[in-house]
């Protein structure tokens, strides 16, 4: 401490951050913020943290250290990680230091945001600079996971690198008092990256040209591959019956839903979306949330949009433009554009210019190119409001990597390889596990070189080196396999173990469970498919008690996408006879009471198939959960009263809940559709409450939690959430990670760190 006479005394302070405060504006906003309190001293970054030398009399260093947390940027998540008192150092004002490595750095990868209102405004000022510049950003807005090659996250190691700044963004660049400031991704119309449009007619290399001839083609019905963030959109007039179609015979997608790209247009930037759709307050909080997602919202009965865009369906995936390109696009277009993810049916997000002319080149008729790379591919984030609160239904662009703070410490750094559907990955190491944007189906060989790169680049972006592998215990997986020759030790999660941990993994408060893992299929400890379990205990204790009465599938993983096969074998478990309009199924029949190709399954998600083909309301399905979809959908109108489903204890005193009567009652054809398709929903709702019930009477837990993908339909999950509520019981449905297969990586990390493993698998550490 120094005494200076009258003046006060001049403390010094010695400050470490950490959270999320790279990428985010963090060390300008220091300095701005050491100027206005008259703050001596530095500021630096270090590898995932900010440091931070103060000298000021206290009182003046105390309102300062209050100022960084309470007035950090809207995308900063500041954390005061030490506070230590030091000598003053004599400092005359404030600096900005270079970057500095560190032995232990704790890196927070920053998402891609969106394009903030400042530069908004910007983009659309004739007297701007950057006046209608796709690319414009700050460092509050921009690409951030999908621009970095590797940390620290300076512009060198960004695919920005080789973009050399003009004199006025240098400039803006190092300025500590210009928002600007080292914002890595900045660039304008003489220094950054431009448009390119192409069609087979022409190459038009202007960036407004470009724009133009864009915007020219989607008005005359063609079919667009748009660069953006993350990788390549499909874009269409979404208005236009004739476009939408061609999209889908291209593609080929015939049925699976097309997300909607909706212009802003008045007070919150919600009424062009009003023209189609009716948010409720819930999903305009979503859709103008900072990730700005696609929102399943429902779909007016008169929508102006294209009848084909999300065909059986009541509800629309909508979303608001998030990258100035997108801004533009909108607003000179004037109306709601299809934008769905340009790929290979399951493959993830093309990102590479040429990729996208040789592989779609029979789906898009033209195509706007720019030339920033895109590091990584992360498509859109999709949500639905479910119970009154907004839940993922797959993680991307906006809200990945998802960082999440361990209730455990992970003793060695762990890498979860997840399943097989909708993939993610996920790294766990003390107290941190990261999860990954989504990857999709591993049936295809980009999706399996995307999945590799993933796994290596997310190890580098933290620099954390995994020293051992989670995976699922299906030997088919391709996730199994990788981990299997990935030279570690493994450990193999059964599947619905995993979404049982990843449910209670996210609400560590409650300790003991009974959960309801309900999906399509997942291979069951007992070598049959499970899909129907309640599980109870807690991660690496967890007991199968109750499941749903087994049926066996007629053509084995064929019923997936044949709902009717489905329907065929409830009917002839209970002795009905079934037919195929139109087809002899009776082979089909002798080899199911043969017992080829029929394995057995409890699986909620093959029940929920054959209603919906006995329903009539689908045969074969053109994309994966088609038919519990429609199903849903279906189900409108008052209340139905539910079938009572008995409970049957086996030899093992486990319990099965009994289908039979409710399948008769889906037979009934005095009832309408729409009745029968309730009725089924509040069946298996009430099901649940009475297994819970049964369980309750002998065994204590204190949370029943819904896990899998079934629960992705809003009808049975609210109609059991408040059943069980109704009953007694504190009922959970995960908020923050995906209850699908998307949230199998954070479970098998929850499951394996707590020495949930499955017994009879082995696999080599060396490489075969």
């Amino acid at each position: 401490m120094i005494e200076t006479g009258a003046h006060p005394a001049i403390d010094a302070r010695h400050l470490l951050l950490g959270g999320r405060v790279q990428g985010v504006g963090f060390r300008p906003f220091v300095y701005r913020l050491a100027r206005e309190h008259d703050i001596k001293g530095w500021v630096r970054n270090l590898t995932g943290q900010v440091e931070i030398f103060a000298q000021a009399p206290a009182a003046q260093l105390a309102r300062f250290e209050r100022a960084l947390l309470r007035d950090a940027p809207p995308l900063a998540r500041p954390e005061i990680l030490s506070a230590e008192s030091a000598a003053p150092d004599g400092y005359s004002g404030f600096s900005i230091r270079a970057s500095e490595r560190v032995e232990q750095p704790d890196i927070h990868v920053p998402p891609d945001y969106f394009a903030c209102d400042d530069c908004v405004r910007e983009l659309n000022d004739p007297a701007d600079r950057r006046f209608r510049y796709p690319f414009i950003n700050c460092t509050q807005c921009g690409p951030r996971y999908t621009l970095i090659a590797r940390l620290p996250y300076d512009r060198p190691n960004t695919t920005m690198a080789d973009f050399a700044l003009c004199p006025a963004c240098r400039r803006e660049y190092e300025n500590p008092l210009d928002r600007r400031f080292h914002a890595e991704p900045v660039g304008c119309p003489v220094c950054g990256p431009q448009l390119t449009y192409r069609d087979s007619a022409r190459e038009v290399r202007d960036t407004q040209a470009a724009l133009a001839a864009c915007v020219a083609a989607l008005r005359e019905g063609k079919v667009v591959a748009v660069k953006g963030i993350g990788g390549y959109h499909l874009m269409c007039d979404a208005r236009n019956e004739a476009a939408v179609m061609r999209l889908r015979e291209r593609k080929p997608r015939p049925h699976k839903p097309l997300a909607v790209m909706a212009p802003l247009r008045g007070a919150d930037g919600l009424d062009a979306v009003r023209d189609f759709a009716t948010p409720a307050p819930e999903h305009a909080a979503l859709l103008i949330d900072a990730m700005r997602p696609i929102v399943l919202v429902p779909k007016k009965d008169h929508c102006t949009l294209a009848s084909t865009i999300a065909p059986g369906l009541n509800e629309v995936g909508v979303f608001l433009p998030y990258s100035p390109l997108h801004h533009l696009l909108l607003h000179d277009f004037g109306a709601p554009l299809v934008a769905t993810s340009a790929n290979i049916s399951g493959e993830p997000v093309l990102t590479e210019n040429e990729e996208v002319e040789s592989r779609l080149a029979h789906v898009a008729d033209a195509c706007l190119h720019h030339d920033r790379a895109i590091a990584r591919p992360a498509d859109d984030p999709v949500y639905r409001v479910i119970a009154g609160a907004a839940r993922p239904m797959r993680l991307g662009r906006g809200n990945a990597p998802l960082e999440l703070a361990l209730p455990f410490a992970v003793a060695h750094p762990v890498l979860a390889a997840g399943a097989h559907m909708k993939n993610t990955i996920a790294l766990a190491w003390g107290r941190r596990a990261v999860i990954s944007p989504h990857i999709g189906e591993l049936d295809a060989p980009r999706s399996l070189v995307i999945f590799e790169q993933t796994i290596a680049g997310l190890q580098r972006l933290y620099q954390v080196k995994a020293e051992r592998i989670v995976c699922d215990a299906h030997p088919g997986y391709a996730s199994t396999r990788w981990a299997k020759i990935s030279g570690l030790p493994v450990t193999a999660v059964f599947h619905h173990r995993a979404h049982a941990s990843a449910l209670a993994g996210e609400f560590p408060e409650c300790k003991r469970w009974l959960v309801f893992t309900w999906d399509g299929t997942g291979y069951g400890e007992d070598g049959t498919l499970w899909g129907g379990e309640a599980l109870l205990g807690s991660p690496g204790q967890w007991r199968r008690v109750a499941s749903l009465r087994q049926f066996r599938l007629p053509g084995g993983e064929k019923a997936g996408r044949e709902p009717w096969r489905s329907a065929a074998a409830l009917c002839w478990e209970l002795g009905i006879e079934w037919q195929r309009q139109g087809a002899d199924v009776s082979l089909l029949h002798h080899a199911w009471r043969k017992g080829v190709n029929t394995p057995t399954t409890s699986a909620a998600g093959r029940l929920f198939d054959g209603a919906a083909s006995l329903l009539g309301l689908i045969g074969t399905a053109s994309f994966e959960g088609q038919g519990p979809m429609i199903l849903e959908a279906a189900a409108i109108g008052d209340d139905a009263e539910a079938v009572a489903m008995p409970l049957l204890e086996d030899e093992g005193g486990m319990l099965r809940a009994d289908w039979a009567p409710l399948v008769r009652a889906m037979l009934r054809d005095d009832l309408p559709v729409a009745t029968r398709a309730r009725q089924f929903h509040a069946s298996l709702a009430r099901a649940m409450v009475d297994i819970a019930l049964r369980i309750k009477a002998g065994t204590d837990f204190d949370a029943v939690g819904l896990g899998g993908g079934v629960f992705q339909n809003k009808l049975l999950a609210e109609l059991a959430l408040e059943e069980l509520a109704r009953a007694g019981f504190s009922a959970h449905l995960p908020v923050r990670i995906p209850c699908n297969d998307a949230g199998i990586a954070f479970g098998q990390l929850v499951e394996a760190c707590h020495g949930g493993a499955s017994n009879n698998l082995s696999f080599p550490r060396k490489r075969e």
